[in-house]
């Protein structure tokens, strides 16, 4: 089977100012969360966005668990820092991202012209582990620019008890958490103070 795409060679649009704004100069991790509900329709969407983002070998590990409030809610909050807990409680929506450790079995179904990559993985638990590392957290990184491309305020985040929240809600040991991420309108008082950013002359070289 060979691959096939577009070869127009069509040229990209650029997104307009406030695009730009809303996903990136001025989008800002809320702190606190307005009554307004997230409706599931809503979820659905965010998936439907950052389900388009580049993996390798189009492996796609990232897997998501929506929580509504509610008792689910309360389970998930008794793992997470102390300073993150009333955020979590107070988002309409919560969404817990997780690396599938067993991703590799679906490389049939979504590289069906190399099947036979599933056997490679399955043979390197160590290949295995960091591919599933490093594009589920690709994956993560887009999946917050999907909830603010439909309009809504990201609060992810990384102060929790991994280990207790895969076993809450992951027991089976194939789902590995690496981030949750409250989704919602912003509340009173949503933003802290903008911090630095590095220059670019800190960050970008050219060879």
């Amino acid at each position: 089977m060979t691959q096939t795409g577009s070869n127009d060679n069509r040229r990209l649009d650029r997104l307009d100012q406030r695009a730009l704004e809303i996903l990136f100069t001025e989008a800002r991790t809320a702190n606190t969360f307005a009554d307004t509900p997230v409706t599931d329709a809503e979820l659905t969407e965010i998936w439907e966005l950052a389900r388009w983002a580049p993996t390798s070998a189009n492996t796609q590990p990232l897997r998501v668990l929506y929580l509504r409030q509610g008792d689910s809610r309360e389970r998930l909050v008794k793992h997470m820092n102390e300073g993150n807990r009333a955020k979590t409680l107070s988002a309409p929506g919560v969404a817990v991202l997780a690396r599938d450790t067993r991703f590799h079995e679906h490389i049939p179904a979504v590289l069906p012209y190399k099947p036979q990559l599933k056997d490679v993985f399955d043979a390197d638990d160590t290949k295995r582990q960091d591919t599933a590392t490093f594009n589920a957290t690709l994956q993560a990184g887009y999946f917050i620019l999907a909830v603010r491309a439909r309009g809504l305020a990201a609060g992810p985040m990384g102060g929790f008890d991994a280990a207790g929240i895969d076993a809450e809600f992951f027991p089976g040991g194939r789902f590995r958490s690496i981030l949750v991420v409250n989704i919602g309108h912003p509340g009173k008082d949503p933003w802290y103070a903008r911090l630095p950013r590095l220059d670019h002359a800190d960050v970008v070289r050219w060879a």
